[in-house]
């Protein structure tokens, strides 16, 4: 478990999964990482030079399976240049259809609804749909299939 209070309400914090997670922040050369379980959640983030700084919330997170696979970290685009782009709501790795077989979620020029499925980001062996947030044409893909994505960077231009 990563964190659990104690019989005096002091909260105990898994120091492997922080471990865990500081080391996929290395990895990836991300400067901060949050896992979140429902209401549990755990951030690990990095302040110019200072180490790592962790911040449980709430209850615990269960311990993952397997050591996470080292990440490459990809460098996003400025948010800048594509204002209105839907941005992702996690690290993780970015799938443009639901399986290797499929076909893509989404192609340039198609129309979407609200709620349309436009990727998947596995995140913590997690397959997490993101949907559109806004209906309309969806004028640009701004990641590749199997690409690491970080928290905040623009993922699809929807217009």
């Amino acid at each position: 478990m990563a964190a659990k209070k104690d019989s005096n309400g002091s909260m105990n914090v898994d120091l492997d999964i922080v471990r865990e997670l500081a080391g996929i922040l290395d990895g990836a050369s991300l400067s901060e990482i949050e896992v979140e379980d429902g209401d549990r959640k755990i951030r690990v983030s990095r302040g110019g030079g200072a180490p790592a700084a962790v911040q449980a919330v709430a209850a615990p997170l269960p311990a993952p399976a397997a050591a996470a696979a080292p990440v490459t970290a990809a460098t996003p685009p400025p948010a800048d240049d594509h204002a209105g782009a839907q941005k992702s709501p996690m690290v993780g790795t970015a799938y443009l259809a639901p399986d290797p077989d499929a076909a893509n979620f989404i192609s340039v020029g198609d129309t979407v609804a609200t709620g349309d499925t436009l990727l998947i980001i596995e995140a913590m062996k997690v397959m997490n749909p993101i949907q559109a947030e806004s209906a309309g044409t969806v004028k640009a893909i701004l990641v590749e299939n199997g690409q690491p994505v970080e928290f905040d960077q623009p993922l699809v231009v929807i217009a």
